[in-house]
């Protein structure tokens, strides 16, 4: 038998009528032909005339002791009827939700639901996500800003300015909310930035020898003298010597260069996600110095 509740056979009634005796504009014989021809049921067969002889009783009695499986090819087959009819009447539906809610106890009995709507308007696409991260246009002012300073010919204090209000610019860029270069107690900080609940203070030099073991070690003072979550970014444009490595090692700091830098910028990389992956990289190897183009394949 159906699981049909009361509130099910209201809604039949509704959309297809029953109670009253007929059953949308079906005479009776084409009722009988409908049932035989597209399903393959003897609709006036006595065990439907429990309740009367009427299209609508016989209807009821149907639903009522019938299994899903029928009762659900049943109302799909009455829908599309309706349906059919309805279109090329030029008629509006005056059931509200007819469809949705026809197609639940479709779903509820075991059956499919009934197909969208033929006047419905396609679905809009979905929009378009959001870009993550600066523009194109953004990055490649970044890029050509950074390919102008390799070809300064100002004095190198000048170009060392102008490298930090790049390196601000860049990590702005990125989210990273950073502060221009500051002194405190005689001390000079080229700048800081914010990233992953650390404070990471920088030290830029641009400079075309490699920075050596003193510089690292001064730079590293600075940091072992402020609270544990202050880490530290040295930037060189020159790269680093390789003794500075076998004479200095890495506390809290991690280390970036000037082809860094460019192929950063060239390939447009987070800036955020290429410091995740240079302080991983040391926690794992304590390699303070990892090549942006080792960390991050072609």
């Amino acid at each position: 038998m159906a699981e049909l509740t009361t509130t099910d056979m209201a809604l039949i009634d509704k959309i297809f009528g029953m109670y009253g005796g007929y059953v949308l504009d079906f005479s009776n014989d084409r009722f009988a032909a409908f049932f035989n021809r597209d399903l393959k049921i003897d609709i006036y067969h006595d065990r439907y005339a429990i309740y009367g002889t009427s299209k609508g009783k016989h209807f009821r009695a149907f639903l009522e002791i019938s299994p899903n499986a029928d009762v659900v090819r049943t109302l799909t087959a009455l829908w599309e009827y309706r349906e059919t009819g309805m279109l090329d009447r030029g008629e509006e539906e005056t059931v509200p939700n007819a469809r949705q809610r026809l197609s639940s106890m479709l779903q509820k009995l075991g059956g499919k639901p009934l197909p969208s709507d033929p006047n419905d308007a396609p679905a809009p696409p979905p929009p378009a996500p959001e870009p993550k991260g600066p523009s194109e246009g953004v990055l490649l002012a970044l890029e050509q800003e950074f390919l102008a300073l390799t070809a300064m010919d100002e004095a190198p204090q000048q170009r060392g300015y102008a490298f930090e209000r790049f390196l601000k610019r860049w990590f702005d860029v990125w989210g990273l909310d950073a502060h221009a270069s500051f002194r405190t107690s005689g001390e000079q900080i080229d700048g800081s930035f914010q990233h992953e609940g650390s404070t990471y203070l920088v030290e830029a030099k641009w400079h075309s020898r490699p920075t050596d073991a003193a510089m690292l070690h001064s730079f590293q003072g600075k940091l072992l003298e402020r609270p544990d979550w202050t880490r530290g970014l040295y930037v060189s444009y020159g790269s680093f010597s390789g003794e500075s490595f076998d004479a200095f090692t890495a506390r809290r700091l991690i280390m970036m260069d000037g082809a860094d830098i460019y192929h950063a910028l060239n390939r447009r990389l987070d800036l955020g996600e290429v410091v995740r992956k240079k302080v991983r990289h040391h926690s794992e190897r304590r390699q303070p110095f990892a090549r942006v183009t080792d960390l991050f394949s072609a």
